[in-house]
């Protein structure tokens, strides 16, 4: 749908919670902020989970976009969990944020809010660490989500987790996540093999769109996961224009995956 086909649907408000809670898998309290159509819906909303990058938190989609503003009217919540610098893994020193993201954090969600558990209506994307954190979701789990984006994702850490990075600051990320000089290439940390073993499968395929700026440091990452999921012959929507890590750019392209997501009609 264009953006002009989806104004005419449009009446929702929406409401803004922020939420802290019981994570049983985690061992610990933690906090989303979720974004929720308001007024008395006829089914369960559509759901939307936004994921930050390495060095912010829930509620930085907030603080540097007017995602807000961007699904008003949408019948669409957007649930933004925080996992920390986890990468969206079961760390080897550290907490299980594949298990809490994965499983835990959906459960909840359907229990506290009126959200969709269909998988036709249910969604990821993010930005950076929240781009790698979308399409492992989607590739690991392609019975629950229909649609993921990634935003300037990092989406070859194998590439990245087998050379020297040091000098990017990540080393003593990596080896608390998944061990000190470990190689992921092959194992479920890596977004290649998960897009190859999907692509093998008889599971259905997710929806996949891409975008990052030509001037991005993961620019390089981006391009050799376009080549892999296009000889897979995943369904893949890539696009790329000017630019680098930076929010602004970010803030435009949510728009643009709000646009490309499959919601069916209010």
């Amino acid at each position: 749908p264009t953006p002009g086909q989806r104004q005419s649907t449009r009446k929702f408000t929406m409401a803004l919670i922020h939420c802290n809670f019981s994570s049983q898998s985690l061992g610990m309290a933690s906090a989303m902020d979720v974004i929720l159509p308001e007024g008395g819906a006829a089914r369960p909303h559509p759901c939307l989970y936004l994921l930050h990058g390495l060095s912010d938190d829930h509620t930085i989609w907030q603080r540097r976009t007017a995602i807000e503003r961007h699904v008003q009217g949408l019948d669409l919540a957007v649930v933004m969990p925080n996992v920390h610098r986890s990468f969206y893994a079961d760390m080897a020193s550290g907490y299980a944020y594949w298990t809490f993201v994965s499983d835990e954090l959906p459960q909840i969600v359907q229990s506290l809010f009126h959200i969709s558990a269909r998988r036709s209506d249910t969604f990821v994307a993010g930005l950076s660490m929240g781009g790698y954190g979308a399409f492992k979701l989607a590739l690991r789990n392609p019975s629950r989500f229909a649609a993921a984006a990634s935003l300037s994702g990092a989406l070859d850490l194998a590439a990245r987790s087998a050379e020297t990075i040091e000098d990017n600051g990540l080393q003593g990320d990596f080896s608390l996540v998944f061990g000190r000089g470990v190689d992921i290439t092959g194992t479920p940390g890596d977004l290649l093999a998960c897009a190859a073993a999907l692509a093998a499968s008889e599971d259905p395929l997710p929806a996949l769109y891409q975008w990052c700026g030509t001037e991005d440091f993961l620019y390089e990452d981006n391009l050799r996961f376009r080549d892999h999921a296009r000889e897979l012959g995943l369904p893949l929507t890539y696009e790329e224009s000017a630019g680098d890590h930076q929010w602004q750019y970010w803030d435009r392209q949510i728009q643009r995956v709000l646009e490309w997501l499959p919601l069916a009609p209010a």
